[in-house]
Formats: C-alpha cells, structure tokens, sequence
C-alpha cells in the first residue's frame, strides 16, 4: 500500500481534504474540502464559538501552485449565527478570509511578490485578475502602513512630486535622517501639511527641530503656524534653480537689446549660462560662453552672482553668512536690473531659512532621490489611479 499523500502540503487545521482531481494535461488540480467536525465552528469576526448553524454553503478558492500545477480548493463552509456580534457571519476556517477568493498563504506570496514585480505581472503568473491582486496588496499594505509612524523623527525633508500632467502634485515628507518616507499627501496647500501635522502628538510636534524645503509658501506658513519652534531651512538647490530663471530672462531682454549683428552670439547660449563653468566640456561651448561674457557686462554680472550665491550655502558661521548674502545683495543691486531686483527682494525675504543652514547643514537633495524612485515606481505601474494606493506604495518602498 502506498503511503504517499498530498496532506502535508495542505496543513490547515479547521478542514479535511476528501478528495483530489487533476485534468488531463495537469495544469489544474481540484481539492475538495469539509469542515473538520472535531472542531465547532467560530465567527471569523470575534472568534466566538457558535451557537447555531444558519446554512452550508461552497465557494471555490485558489491556493498556491504546486509546481505548475494550479490549485483550486472546493471548500464547504457554513454560515452562523454568532450572539456576541449579533449577526449571521461566515464560520472561521483559519486558511481563508471570508469575501477573498484566495488562500491566506496565497495572499501573502502575492504581497510579497508585488513588492518586487508589477500588479499585472503577478496577475499572469497566476492567471487571476489584476484588480484582485491589488485588493491584496492594498490590504497589507494598509494593515502594514496604513498609520503613520511618527516615532523619532527630530529632522525632516517636504518636497512635491508630480504624479500627472495639469499640475496634479502630492506631497512627501522624509525622515531626513534615516532616509524613511513617513507620509504621503495629495495636493501641495496649506491643508495638504496641516493633514500631517495633525496626526501627531504635542511631545511628537515638538521633537522636530528643523525642515528642509523650498521656498514655497503654503509649506513655510503651515510649518510656522503647526510647529513655530522649528527652523526652516531653504536648499541650494531650489534658490539656484530659481535665479537660474533670472538669468535666462536675462539673457533675453538683453538679446532684445543687441544689434542685429550681435544677435547671433545669443543664440543657443541658453544652457551654457545655466551650466557649471566645470561642467562646459566642448571647446566650443568655452568658445562661445567667453564671446558673450566679453560681449555682455550684464551676464557677465550674473553669471558671477549665481557663483557667490552658491558660496552663501558654505558658510558655519551665521554672522559670515549674513555678511556674505549683503554683499551679494548689494552686488546685485548695481545691475539695476528688474528681474535680478525682484528675486533679490525675494532672497531677503526667505533670508532666514538660508542663515538657518548654518545650524542645520541639510537639503532636499535626499528627497530628489527618493522621487526619482518614485517615478520608476509609477512608470512601472504605467501610472497609478488609486492615489491612496500610490501613497502606500511609496512609503512601502522606502520603509528600510
């Protein structure tokens, strides 16, 4: 007599598997399963032992490959009537939950795998539909991330990202020192920020000591209004990029400017003004840059500003610091130049989250990773429509 048996690879307590079928060319096998009546049955919801039995009733559900070979388990299950819950509720069979078409294990394989493949990828290997694995996913992710983790965060970082085109954004809080993303909000207003401040508690608010971010409004006054102790530091990266406009509007008053014979040394130097000195490689570039700077007094300014305005960043000292962004200011100042005015107002206006960098040597640039994985993420997944599933997915990806 053969001792050889499948039972081992199905060890689920609560049932008995009675029977076995496998088609013709052995890709599908058909179990069949009872309850085990050695145990009485007990409401899935609050794990009380029934009173009564309501109705049986059968539902096929899918389990894990063995090998090739797909699993279907044709279980029988009965429907009680549970008093502490006041409710007819399906019997708990310990291997399945009640409205999922799949086994517990074969739903924490698909979380796993959907960790590293997309949903449509796992779907086709286990040939079932999409939006079933992603109910999967979601429900683990949310039992996993669903609440935020505000616990020692002391340093963080707050930037956009654009999730499609129309300017639709959501914003991205990073824990600056451990590289974890804690939350993720739609939209970027005052409301977005505030959602977040509003999960934490008064001793959790005030551990913060500082945050990186741009200079965008609805970020600094939510910040000063929410957590007015902490000190808000501004990147170099933003402030730069943002002269970096300034220069090319530049750029263009003064081609309106030029004679007709002059105009050409203005064309195509768009990107070479914006460019690194360092990083201007081809000799014809170097060529071209040095005939419009001896062309120029005005660029040739400008160009020295953003220079020094990235030197403001250097400094430890907070009195240097202040020292250096005056002179910068006044030296911005003799260009009389509308566009180089209006930002120079501006810089004196966020001055202190640029002074704030002495005491705290932080950027964004963390966050400009982590959003360059995010949109891998989304490109993956050829976009995502369920943004709270989005959310979750970020902060899964960058839980370690």
């Amino acid at each position: 007599m053969s001792t050889l048996s499948i039972l081992p690879y199905f060890p689920f307590n609560r049932v008995r598997i009675i029977k076995q079928s496998v088609s013709s060319d052995s890709d599908i096998s058909q179990l069949t399963a009872i309850p085990d009546q050695r145990f009485s049955p007990k409401c899935h919801m609050c794990g009380s032992k029934a009173q009564r039995i309501h109705s049986h009733e059968k539902r096929s559900i899918r389990d894990l490959n063995i090998g090739s070979t797909r699993v279907w388990i044709n279980c029988s299950y009965r429907k009680v009537i549970c008093k502490p819950c006041n409710r007819i509720v399906v019997e708990d069979l310990e291997f399945f939950e009640p409205y999922i078409r799949v086994t517990r294990r074969l739903a924490s394989f698909i979380y796993e795998l959907c960790k590293v493949l997309t949903v449509k990828d796992v779907a086709k290997h286990f040939g079932i539909n999409w939006k079933t694995v992603k109910t999967i996913d979601k429900y683990f992710l949310e039992q996993q991330y669903g609440e935020t983790n505000y616990d020692g965060l002391r340093i963080l970082a707050v930037d956009e990202i654009a999730i499609s085109k129309g300017h639709h954004y959501m914003t991205v809080v990073l824990d600056y020192l451990s590289g974890r993303v804690v939350w993720v909000g739609k939209g970027r207003t005052k409301e977005t920020l505030i959602d977040f401040f509003n999960g934490m508690t008064n001793e959790q608010r005030q551990a913060i000591e500082a945050i990186a971010m741009d200079m965008w409004d609805p970020y600094i006054h939510t910040v000063k209004s929410q957590v007015p102790h902490v000190k808000i530091v501004f990147d170099l990266f933003h402030v730069v990029s943002s002269f970096g406009k300034v220069i090319d509007k530049v750029r263009n008053a003064e081609f309106r400017k030029a004679t007709k014979q002059d105009k050409d040394v203005y064309i195509g130097s768009k990107y070479i003004l914006l460019k690194n000195k360092r990083n201007i490689r081809k000799k014809e570039h170097r060529e071209h840059l040095k005939q419009l700077l001896s062309l120029n007094e005005t660029i040739n300014t400008v160009l020295i500003l953003k220079d020094k305005l990235k030197h403001l960043w250097y400094y430890r000292s907070r009195v240097w610091a202040k020292k250096a962004l005056a002179e910068w200011c006044l030296l911005a100042d003799t260009l009389n130049h509308p566009y180089v005015r209006k930002f120079t107002n501006m810089l004196k206006r966020y001055s202190y989250g640029i002074l704030n960098h002495c005491d705290y040597s932080i950027h964004t640039s963390k966050l400009e990773g982590v959003n360059n994985k995010i949109k891998v993420i989304k490109r993956k997944a050829y976009g995502f429509l369920d943004e709270r599933y989005f959310s979750l997915k970020i902060i899964q990806a960058f839980s370690n």
